[in-house]
Parts: C-alpha cells; structure tokens; sequence
C-alpha cells in the first residue's frame, strides 16, 4: 500500500482501450497469438495458460448483467492473484503492473488487483465512466490502499470491488475505507464516501498511470 502524495501527479496521458470493433462484430483483443506465444516461451506454459483462461473469461461473460461482471470480476482475480509487495514483487518502492506482468507473475499489490480489474471490466463492456480506481486509506491498516468502484449514475452510491474484504459492497458499508481521490481514462476526482465526488483535472496528471498504459501499448504489438 504506497503513501499518497500531490507529487505524484506528473506527465502525460495515453488511454488504451481492449476493445476493438471490426465492422458489426465485437472484436476482443487481449493480447495477440505471438505475444502468447512470446509468453509460452519466456515465462513458460503456466504464464500463458492464465493469460488464455483470462482471454476465455472475458469471452464467456460479455452478456452478463453489469453486476454480474462486476462480481464475477472480483471474484475471479481474487482467487486467482496472490497479494505481494512491489519491493519483493518489483525490487522497486510503487510499480503499477499492466494485466499482462500481473498475469505472468500471478501476483501483485493492490493497485495491480485493481488495475487489471478495470481493464477486464472494461473489455467486458462497462462503460468507463462508471468505473473509478479509487484511493482510500484502510483504517485498520492506517495505510493507503486502492479499489476499484463502480458507480452506474451521479447519483448511486458506488460499489467497491476490493482485494483485503473480498465482498462486493456499497461504500456505505465500507466504513473501513476513507476515500482520497479517484481516476480512470477521462478524469481524476477528489473522492466523497457517498458521492462521486468534485473532479479536479485530468487522470494525465498520474505519472504511474500514464507509464502502465505506455507499457500496454508496446505490450499489444
């Protein structure tokens, strides 16, 4: 869980989308047959079975309800990711993992739990502006910690699909969490417990973010 800092808001920002649409047919790209293969070969057939089951997950569910996606999403990430430390993990203090290095390790800390949750969520259909990676500090740790929420209008209190309580909860039930601020592809908010709180510029502004979604890019070539 990485300390919250106004300096971390730094750069510009590339958003990458998972979705590709080919004349009336939905087209998902995860990753292609070669980098699959690239994986097989560098990280061995385990690696690239996850990146395959994760493929036939998000294949399998895209006629779910959303808030069947969402549960399913929670669910399937955290049974399938083991909780690890960025310094162990990364030998390095903050690193945000792209799907692919989270799969590939099978592991991460929470803000690759929820990166890879939003972009699964995403390539599954929920509209971005209903999904926020979200910052919060957890009490009963007194550490920063990230979720991600789900908000379907302005007005609903948002959903927290969460590594530490693995429930899918409203936030008013999370009386753990105090929120901090908020991102995804089109902003960055400063966070309200039961509201989405009061957008203060663009998601650009996040130096890790943007990093992870330049690394994505090279990653689907």
């Amino acid at each position: 869980m990485p300390k919250i800092s106004l300096p971390f808001f730094l750069f510009a920002f590339a958003f990458l989308s998972l979705i590709q649409w080919t004349g009336a047919e939905k087209k998902i790209i995860l990753y292609s047959e070669k980098k699959l293969a690239q994986v097989d070969k560098n990280h061995g057939s385990e690696a690239s079975a996850r990146m395959l089951s994760w493929k036939k997950f998000v294949q399998n569910n895209q006629n779910k309800s959303e808030k069947e996606k969402l549960k399913l999403t929670n669910d399937f990430f955290n049974q399938q990711l083991q909780w690890v430390a960025d310094d162990k993990l990364w030998k390095k203090k903050d690193y945000w993992a792209t799907p692919l290095e989270t799969l590939i390790k099978k592991a991460g800390d929470c803000e690759d739990f929820t990166i890879i949750k939003y972009f699964t969520l995403t390539s599954l259909g929920v509209p971005i502006d209903r999904l926020r990676l979200t910052y919060v500090k957890a009490l009963k740790y007194n550490q920063a910690h990230m979720v991600l929420t789900y908000s379907k209008n302005k007005r609903s209190i948002p959903l927290v699909l969460d590594n530490i309580n693995k429930k899918l909860l409203p936030a008013s039930q999370r009386k753990d969490l105090k929120p901090v601020y908020s991102f995804n592809g089109e902003g960055l908010w400063l966070q309200k417990q039961k509201k989405l709180g009061k957008k203060v510029g663009s998601s650009s502004r996040i130096r890790l973010w943007t990093e992870l979604t330049s690394r994505m890019k090279k990653e689907l070539l």
